[in-house]
């Protein structure tokens, strides 16, 4: 991934959703005999100071728009569907007399029991209130507090079932979007289409990320910190996540506790006042080096050698403390101001054969064991014999170009975030890599300089933000023609637009593998092999 933001969606994937009905209804299926989680009694919510129930609920209703009519369901109305798919979201897609109901927590090939709690002229919103037939795929969710939290959306998949739901959505974007033809599973001949392969999942699919970023509020008897609850800012006060590395669990529940001890406040974002916000903590996989990164409210931390003694004492493999200062009323967790406490100003980690150094604020793939099999098989799909000239589009800190640089005879970098490329340069320098070279600039204005200077790329890779290539790129790509387009992607729905336009400017897409790097979330990372029409590899 670049360091660029990744969080934009389309606007319109929920009315194709409704229009289309389909969902992911003919994924393939694992069998389980579990049931349904039950309602979830653990976790302390906390609403930020200054924000009075009473306030939101009438927000809320003057929100409400009248009913509409026509529909076939009306709120509060209670109705039995068949699910027959499960979007984007994770929620599953059922119909009523015709009309799409979006169901959060249903799966496809239930029956469920629903009420309907908002309607648009489209599709509407139902509230799951009774499993009358179970999915095969229903397991319990492990995690005490998954009803309340919006860090994963379904845990209560099997995760056979989740790999073979994100294959499907990645199948159904390309042909609903791309409008690409897509092989059988079963099919050999690549004539006749897209090969999808199965989703590359994890052998231990838990306890994967290597940094947690908790938002800190107060409670009585000190702070809490966790994550917000969904859709919302209210924090979930948790002492364990379940796809965290427990010693990033040890580290939030130490920090909290002897932040306590010392009265420190917590940041309350109605009012601006408070002065810890959030605690940011980076775990080495490979080396077991760790970064705590304190984000305050100002400079001044009181009792902050005591603090940080007593941090060094209680959690000795800590390598390097930070403090981040962040004094904008926003809901950005970084500001721009970092120094150090104590220790290093980075720690040091391994993706294969490739060391990086992390400092506070650099990007850093968060599932280093998924990250592996990731560049792997872009490595793969650019098919380097160690003569080639290798384009890296979207490089950020360089993580895929340094991977790349180990088969290729020369690697060029660009990306448009001037912290990320000073941080590609240093890791390049700390491997020792000279046939790598990193460049700051937008992909579409930079790649034709650089064409002008006679550099031609035998393979372009681009690893782009969720809104996907920028369509001058995308023309830069056409008119390098290079062999080999190899493209990494976080959304199935811009990787579909683009592969068309990429297809329709005269390159076949060969194959498309997608990687589970979240596993239990909806997120899925896809790479594609793609070569020029005339071009047989």
């Amino acid at each position: 991934m670049s360091n660029t933001n990744r969080s934009g969606r389309g606007k319109n994937r929920r009315n194709s959703a409704a229009s289309q009905g389909q969902g992911n209804a003919s994924a393939s299926r694992q069998p389980s005999q579990s049931s349904r989680p039950s309602t979830r009694q653990q976790g302390k919510e906390v609403r930020p100071q200054g924000a009075s129930l009473s306030a939101v609920r009438s927000k809320g209703r003057a929100r409400e728009s009248a009913p509409i009519e026509g529909l076939p369901v009306s709120k509060n109305e209670e109705t039995v569907i068949d699910i027959i798919g499960m979007n984007h979201d994770g929620e599953g897609v059922g119909r009523a007399n015709g009309y799409t109901l979006f169901v959060q927590g249903a799966l496809p090939g239930e029956t469920v029991r629903v009420r309907v709690m908002k309607t648009k002229k489209q599709y509407g919103y139902a509230k799951l209130l009774e499993i009358v037939k179970a999915s095969p795929d229903r397991v319990s969710a492990p995690c005490p507090i998954y009803d309340q939290c919006g860090g994963c959306q379904i845990q209560h998949m099997s995760y056979a079932g989740q790999l073979a739901w994100k294959r499907q959505l990645v199948v159904d974007n390309l042909q609903r979007i791309g409008k690409l033809n897509v092989m059988m599973e079963d099919a050999e001949d690549t004539e006749q289409g897209i090969r999808v392969l199965s989703t590359m999942g994890m052998d231990e699919p838990w306890r994967y990320r290597n940094k947690a970023q908790v938002p800190i509020g107060a409670a009585e008897g000190g702070l809490v910190g966790g994550f917000y609850a969904k859709g919302s800012h209210r924090i979930i006060d948790m002492e364990s996540c379940l796809i965290q590395h427990e010693h990033n669990d040890e580290v939030v529940a130490k920090v909290k506790e002897i932040g306590s001890h010392f009265g420190i406040s917590a940041y309350n974002e109605e009012t601006g006042r408070g002065l810890l916000r959030h605690v940011v903590v980076k775990k080495a996989f490979r080396t077991g080096e760790m970064m705590l990164v304190l984000v305050t409210n100002g400079r001044d931390i009181p009792y902050k050698d005591e603090w940080i003694g007593s941090i060094r004492e209680a959690i000795p493999h800590v390598a390097s403390i930070c403090q981040n200062v962040n004094k904008k009323q926003t809901n950005v967790i970084f500001g721009d101001e970092t120094r150090v406490l104590w220790g290093r100003d980075v720690i040091y980690d391994y993706i294969g054969d490739v060391q990086f150094a992390i400092s506070a604020r650099s990007f850093y793939q968060v599932n280093p064991v998924q990250t592996e099999v990731l560049y792997g098989k872009t490595v793969e799909y650019a098919g380097l014999s160690g003569k080639e000239t290798v384009i890296d589009a979207y490089c950020g800190i360089g993580t895929i170009s340094l991977f790349l640089a180990q088969h290729a005879d020369q690697v060029y970098g660009v990306e448009i975030v001037p912290e990320a490329i000073e941080d590609a340069r240093s890791n390049a320098m700390l491997n020792e890599m000279r046939n790598v070279k990193f460049e700051v600039g937008a992909s579409e204005d930079v790649i034709p300089l650089w064409k002008e200077q006679g550099i031609e790329a035998d393979v372009i890779v681009v690893d782009p933000p969720r809104k996907g290539c920028d369509p001058r790129l995308l023309e830069t790509i056409l008119e390098m023609k290079p062999e080999r387009v190899v493209y990494v992607s976080c959304n199935p729905s811009t990787l579909a637009r683009d592969l068309r336009v990429l297809e329709d400017g005269g390159y076949r897409t060969v194959e498309v593998t997608p990687v589970d790097m979240f596993p239990h979330t909806v997120h899925v990372e896809s790479v594609a092999m793609l070569v020029r029409d005339n071009y047989r590899y």
